[in-house]
């Protein structure tokens, strides 16, 4: 058990982030950098740190050579990087933040070293240690290496025939959880919840984002690397964080709410527009288009999906952060659920010992039952196909992103049959995994969709089962599979920008000559941006190539982040005549405008014509920035699938210049007359 003095000093620290976040936050032209700039460091630590960096670069390097005929080691060469990466990046770009922070990276390099000599030996301690581990992975979004945290219960021994429970901990805001903190903390604290007989592990997030986009798809290739050298069980997964953390429990538990046995959120924030009110007591003025993409991380409006998963949230009785529980209640209580909300008494932002107690009896309680994949009833509410999927229902499209899609779902055996009732639903599957299926695999099933009977495929002898459908007008019918070779939205290919950037994408940079000198200088500046700024908040080098170098394999495996415009990119000439909206020296184009091409530059997401498995973009990264890093809560997206920018108005830290215009492509990637709104003059 933690001490008194302990938990004091992690309260003290907690709350003196929170108050990080004052009024100087909510001014866009005195914005302060993210993550801050370092504290100077003495020339002779710095020579003999960059010298470490150096040889262990070179260890590293011969020992890929040497492994690349013993995959299963190379595997493990992640758990190498990330203490190169850590004392690298701290020195790189003057990212020590305490003064014993040059002992601490003093201390991972040789760490580092002992793991490539068992390596070359042909073996790795480190993967059969209990207690205190930290290992990493190689992220297919970036191809950069990224770290995590483990608690390897002291009851694992490898091989093991038992499956293990395993916590996910989301941590709280930290502007200098730099690679080098994280780790350091990772191997010598276990945390605030360390389960019996389980894993636990601590999730970097890429840094502080409260796990959106990249952040959130760490949990999935943590969970997956996780995976492979551990015996975990799938259906005593749980997801727990406080303060930013909880923010992030928040949106795991009601976007995934079928993949976990249950969810514990602790403070936090579980949508945007209140809580900066709130909270941060900023003015909102949002666009129409920036009010529909809150519909994409605000919880509130997936809190039917809590139906799926058993939750127990906490907060503080005088903690301002206890707004995200009361509007979950509010909403899960318009759902007919009602919140299992722990109070800690007199307590602000930190755990009281006796709540945080009653909190860890009901979730082990929980977890002990486990999940259950097949439950009889599913109810499931989305508002874009990147959330596609709760449990044994997948929505294959929609009638219309960006307004609420609802399944409730039935399994009924007595009568071999599902009934479904949709709400903005153009097709779904129902798919059951092998040995899973409760229907009786001697009778015919039947499917009730909107009251109307179909016929369905049997359930298979192996206990499996799979049936898709679509929507014509009013009617049902069956179908084949899940048709995803037309071009409309679907998982993945469905908008906005930023979704571009949670999964592998390749920035290509102009080689020829820009329309004109406005438009180059503006987009080889967003280009450098865009670079930086994913290597500050995402923590990875984004990988770019010349347009002229990009090949084949590039295209089939890679959305591409084309920069400049026809002229300057050969990529991009190649495609323009088949995007929706036209650009050349003249003008931009839109089906309901003109609009001078030495003033405006379109941006947008579309599915590449030279692939269209995957996205192209132009001229755009993630669309938050400077001045949203300040709050967690303003971290979503800024631009819808389109917008065309206005360069007469600078570049700010809360846009690439005036959006003069915008909008979101409609269900087959066609362009569609946005509303009529009064355009802002400046971002």
């Amino acid at each position: 058990m933690r001490s008194a003095v302990f938990v004091s000093a992690v309260s003290f620290l907690i709350i003196s982030l929170v108050r990080a976040d004052g009024p100087s936050d909510n001014l866009p032209d005195q914005v302060r950098r993210i993550p801050p700039p370092g504290i100077k460091i003495s020339e002779a630590d710095r020579a003999e740190l960059a010298a470490g960096v150096a040889d262990l670069g070179k260890e590293i390097e011969s020992l890929r050579g040497d492994l690349k005929g013993k995959p299963a080691l190379l595997d493990l060469l992640p758990d190498v990087e990330i203490y190169h990466k850590a004392v690298d990046w701290a020195l790189r770009y003057d990212e020590f933040y305490k003064s014993n922070e040059v002992q601490v990276a003093r201390g991972l390099l040789p760490q580092a070293m002992e793991r490539v000599k068992a390596l070359r030996g042909g073996w790795a301690p480190w993967t059969n240690a209990t207690g205190l581990v930290v290992r990493g992975y190689l992220s297919k979004i970036d191809a950069s290496v990224q770290p995590y945290g483990l608690v390897v219960p002291a009851s694992y021994q490898a091989p093991a025939a038992q499956k293990f429970r395993l916590d996910f901990w989301f941590h709280g805001r930290g502007e200098t959880l730099t690679e080098l903190d994280f780790i350091n903390a990772r191997q010598k604290s276990p945390g605030e919840f360390t389960p019996p007989n389980a894993f636990v592990l601590h999730l970097y997030g890429r840094y502080c984002n409260a796990n959106k986009f990249a952040g959130e798809m760490d949990l999935f290739e943590a969970l997956d690397e996780v995976s492979k050298h551990y015996p975990i069980d799938e259906n005593r997964l749980v997801v727990r964080g406080f303060s930013m953390g909880g923010a992030a429990c928040w949106q795991f538990a009601t976007h995934h709410a079928g993949l976990w046995a249950a969810a514990a959120p602790g403070a936090g924030f579980s949508e945007t527009a209140d809580f900066l009110k709130v909270f941060q007591n900023e003015p909102l003025k949002p666009s129409w288009y920036e009010q529909k993409l809150w519909h994409l991380y605000d919880c509130t409006d997936y809190a039917v999906n809590l139906f799926n998963c058993p939750t127990v949230a906490y907060s503080g009785e005088i903690d301002r952060q206890k707004q995200a529980a009361d509007m979950m209640a509010k909403a899960m209580k318009a759902e007919g659920i009602e919140l299992t909300h722990i109070i800690g008494p007199k307590t602000a932002h930190a755990y009281e010992r006796g709540a945080k107690e009653e909190v860890n009896r009901r979730i082990d309680s929980i977890v002990e039952k486990g999940r259950d994949p097949i439950p009889r009833k599913v109810k499931f509410t989305t508002w874009t196909l990147r959330y596609d999927r709760m449990l044994w229902v997948t929505l294959d499209r929609l009638e219309q992103h960006w307004q609420r899609a609802r399944v409730d779902a039935e399994i009924d055996p007595l009568e071999n049959l599902v009934r479904a009732d949709t709400t903005n639903v153009l097709a779904l599957t129902f798919a059951i995994r092998p040995g899973e299926c409760p229907l009786d695999n001697g009778r015919s099933v039947w499917v009730v969709l909107d009251g109307q009977k179909l016929d369905a495929p049997s359930c298979m002898s192996d206990r499996s089962w799979a049936a898709h459908f679509r929507k014509s007008g009013t009617k049902w019918s069956a179908a084949d599979f899940a048709n995803d070779e037309d071009r409309r939205k679907r998982h993945g290919l469905q908008g906005p920008i930023d979704d571009a950037f949670m999964d592998s994408f390749l920035m290509v940079r102009p080689t020829g000559q820009p329309f004109n000198d406005i438009v180059g200088a503006w987009t080889d500046a967003e280009l450098r941006h865009a670079l930086e700024h994913w290597r500050r908040q995402f923590r990875g080098d984004a990988r770019a190539k010349n347009d002229t170098d990009v090949t084949d394999e590039d295209i089939a495996s890679n959305s591409l982040v084309l920069w400049g415009d026809p002229s300057s990119n050969a990529l991009l000439a190649k495609i323009a005549s088949q995007l929706p909206i036209r650009w050349d020296a003249k003008g931009v184009y839109t089906p309901e405008a003109n609009y001078p091409a030495d003033r405006y530059v379109p941006v947008l997401v579309y599915p590449n014509p030279l692939n269209p498995k995957r996205y192209v973009v132009v001229n755009s990264g993630f669309t938050f920035r400077e001045y949203d890093y300040l709050n967690n809560a303003r971290q979503v997206p800024k631009l819808p699938d389109w917008a065309i920018v206005d360069l007469s108005v600078p570049i700010s830290s809360r846009a690439p210049g005036a959006i003069a215009r915008a909008g979101f492509f409609d269900e087959e990637w066609k362009f569609k007359t946005p509303p009529k709104e009064a355009v802002r003059s400046s971002p």
